[in-house]
């Protein structure tokens, strides 16, 4: 009976993880924009804010160079400098980088909404150590901020 018990609880553990992590790990939001208003206002944000935008990814051009047509989908990197040399400074914390630098996601449905797709940062904090809790989680504040400008309230 205690084995038992002991697999269903591994099983349940297992399911609820497979169900809810997707959503969990992204937050996804409507835009009050089209998809072009959208990424301008993004990007003027990103700089009033005193991010960086290193690259745009187009992945809707991309995917047309392949022969595959689209919606459109657009995602940024950005970065808050000051924030991301508190991980880069330290080679026991550099692993983190993989998921450096902020990316946003804009992408159109088929209905003609925009959404606004990122990383759920402050969960991920939650994961990774006190210290890397603080700077994700400011760094997840920070890019929060970015998209008030856009999002439906």
């Amino acid at each position: 009976m205690f084995v038992a018990g002991i697999l269903t609880g591994i099983i349940v553990s297992i399911a609820l993880v497979v169900v809810f992590a997707p959503k969990l790990l992204f937050r996804v939001s409507e835009s009050q924009y089209d998809f072009e208003r959208t990424k301008v206002l993004i990007e003027e944000s990103t700089a009033a804010e005193n991010w960086s935008m290193p690259h745009q990814y187009n992945l809707q051009a991309t995917m047309e160079k392949h022969g595959f047509d689209v919606q459109p989908v657009t995602v940024f990197s950005i970065c808050k400098p000051d924030i991301a040399v508190r991980i880069l400074d330290q080679d026991e914390k550099r692993h983190i980088s993989a998921m450096m630098p902020c990316r946003i996601a804009i992408y159109e449905t088929k209905d003609g909404k925009t959404y606004v797709s990122r990383m759920n940062a402050g969960l991920l904090s939650k994961l990774l150590g006190s210290d890397v809790n603080a700077i994700m989680g400011e760094a997840g504040e920070g890019s929060e901020k970015i998209l008030d400008a856009v999002l439906k309230k």
